[in-house]
């Protein structure tokens, strides 16, 4: 394994979403990253549901879960709307600072694909199409809003410094998915969280030792007068508005981001805040770590043990824009 950048600069931007509309999401997006792009930044990463936001009212909202729940429903037909979909035009402005800069930028987002929405994080590539991983099971609530994605997403994306791969959430405690990323060799992993407690950060940190990878554990901070002030620009809902109107006010993701090096220990850690968390990763540790532990090389047990991945696509055929 050899690394002809020894050391890369990498981001989390940890920051509040524009909920439910998408067009306005990516705009902010863009704002974020174009003055920090350049040959001098590898990636930049945002957390999960960032393009969109995470479907708050599920947790926060009493009664959106219930049968015939018209705010619920209303958030649903808005999201269906607004969702990413293949080729979507609106990703083209991201796609030219990503070209122009190099820099490469993963965020989670609502995807669309035939009539179901889908936990999706994308990774925004210079030249290339991007590369998307599909949240293999939607965590509790999480799976009346989301369908499960497959092993057809389960990649990496080659770049001159290594291979970066990604998760979402509690992904990261399904023992064979973290066994099939590992299979694939990761230099550099994002971890996309919605916020990131203790327990997410002691899972972030278990995949960065387990699988000898640098890690962006990366978060948002999200409020209801985030949801409230992202539908308003999504078109607005009376039906939708007094649901999320039943939602405590105050902070309901607190940030937390967190850059975790190859040995598990936490290099730099975010706030509650929006805030950019940076720093530099010396790419020689990844082998130098692997002298202890290689849980795909020479710690695997070939002779007892067989991982079987079945990258079949088995998801609803695309939605064009």
């Amino acid at each position: 394994m050899t690394f002809p950048e020894p050391s890369i600069s990498v981001a989390i931007v940890q920051a509040a979403p524009i909920p439910l509309a998408i067009g306005d999401g990516l705009r902010d997006l863009v704002k974020r990253v174009e003055p920090m792009a350049g040959a001098s930044l590898a990636l930049a990463a945002f957390g999960e549901s960032f393009i969109g936001g995470y479907p708050l009212w599920f947790d926060g909202a009493p009664g959106a879960a219930l049968w015939q729940a018209r705010g619920a429903k209303a958030l649903h037909r808005i999201l269906l709307g607004q969702a990413l979909r293949a080729d979507d035009s609106r990703l083209e402005p991201l796609q030219a600072l990503v070209d122009t800069s190099g820099t490469l930028v993963s965020f989670g987002a609502h995807e669309r694909l035939g009539n179901s929405l889908f936990n999706t994080q994308y990774l925004i590539r210079p030249h290339m199409p991007p590369l998307l991983h599909r949240k293999l099971v939607p965590t509790f609530a999480e799976r009346l809003i989301w369908a499960q994605g497959d092993g057809s997403t389960l990649e990496v994306h080659e770049a001159s410094w290594g291979r970066l791969g990604s998760l979402i959430c509690w992904e990261h405690w399904m023992p064979l998915a973290r066994a099939a990323m590992h299979r694939a060799m990761e230099t550099v992993h994002v971890a996309a969280w919605p916020t990131l407690d203790d327990t997410h950060l002691l899972a972030s940190r278990h995949y960065a030792f387990e699988g000898r990878c640098f890690v962006l554990a990366a978060a948002t901070i999200q409020s209801r007068d985030d949801l409230l002030d992202g539908l308003a620009l999504a078109g607005g809902d009376a039906d939708a508005e007094a649901l999320l109107r039943t939602i405590p006010e105050g902070p309901l993701q607190r940030g937390g981001s967190a850059i975790i090096g190859p040995d598990g220990a936490v290099l730099a850690r975010a706030g509650d805040q929006d805030e950019v968390l940076r720093a530099d990763l010396d790419m020689r540790r990844v082998p130098e770590e692997l002298t202890t532990f290689d849980v795909e090389g020479h710690y695997s047990r070939p002779d007892i043990f067989r991982l079987t991945v079945d990258r079949e696509a088995r998801t609803a055929r695309p939605s064009k824009p």
